[in-house]
């Protein structure tokens, strides 16, 4: 019997204290980056531990979990009295990649305001993409996991416990993503403010106003007003403003009211 086979009947420790997934049924994450991680995962095909990990991350058995640069690393109560010791790592993405993406971002207004104000704009995965460092793992291998319980699969279920923590982690706080892949929130809007900064084109300087008269008959009287101001008026038509305005609803005569306006100009030779 192997291991899988041997603790799928064995009694799981009940954690105290634990950190107990916000998600008691359906998806673990609201936000289009926090669903993402996990169809990511889905795709991998692992299998039922991806399942059983769930179950693990609602019964809160995961103890504690932190994300740094390139690293996740986790405590998850199983069947043994101690919990297990986890640790997940992907490569953090290179400097000049960084740089690549905030120089995409800083073109982009609306994804920039987007994410200064926290939330990650739908177009971001496609500017991480084009910078070529992708901002979600592609492949399982991308992902190095490592337990200290006896199960050689990878991942095992306590593993899978903590993909599905970071997921509600990541849809809470979408910089958790930025920081697991080697940029914090602060590091990362200094380079985009930077970079925007740099390309920004110098503010012309303001032309003061002309001073006031300060003789009294000028000022109230004003300045003359340009012969353009309002525009000019060209009448090319002979037809009576009246005929433009259509049926008139007030008219209550027995004549049509636009033919006995047109005959009354006409006798006093007004067009």
């Amino acid at each position: 019997m192997g291991y899988e086979d041997f603790h799928r009947y064995q009694p799981r420790r009940e954690a105290k204290g634990g950190i107990k997934a916000q998600s008691r049924r359906g998806a673990f994450a609201e936000n289009w980056w926090g669903r993402r991680w996990i169809e990511v995962l889905d795709s991998f095909d692992i299998g039922e531990r991806l399942t059983r990990g769930r179950t693990y991350a609602r019964k809160g058995q995961v103890l504690d979990l932190t994300v740094a640069p390139g690293k996740v690393t986790a405590k998850v109560q199983g069947s043994r009295p101690s919990p297990y010791c986890v640790t997940i790592t992907i490569a953090p993405i290179a400097d000049a990649k960084w740089a690549a993406i905030a120089t995409r971002l800083s073109k982009d207004a609306w994804s920039a305001a987007r994410l200064i104000a926290g939330e990650m704009p739908d177009t971001l995965e496609d500017r991480f993409r084009d910078a070529g460092a992708p901002l979600f793992p592609q492949r399982l291998r991308d992902l190095e996991t490592a337990c200290s319980c006896p199960d050689w699969s990878n991942p095992c279920k306590h593993v899978a416990a903590v993909y599905y923590l970071l997921a509600e982690r990541f849809d809470r706080d979408p910089f958790l993503l930025f920081r697991l892949r080697g940029r914090d929130r602060a590091a990362f809007l200094a380079m985009l403010g930077d970079i925007g900064g740099s390309e920004a084109p110098e503010p012309e300087a303001p032309v003061p106003p002309k001073p006031l008269s300060t003789e009294a008959g000028a000022f109230w009287r004003g300045r003359p007003l340009p012969p353009d101001l309002l525009g000019g008026l060209e009448v090319t038509a002979s037809v009576p403003l009246a005929a433009t305005l259509g049926p008139l609803p007030f008219w209550r005569g027995e004549a049509n009211f636009v033919e006995a306006v047109t005959a009354a100009l006409a006798l006093t030779g007004t067009k």
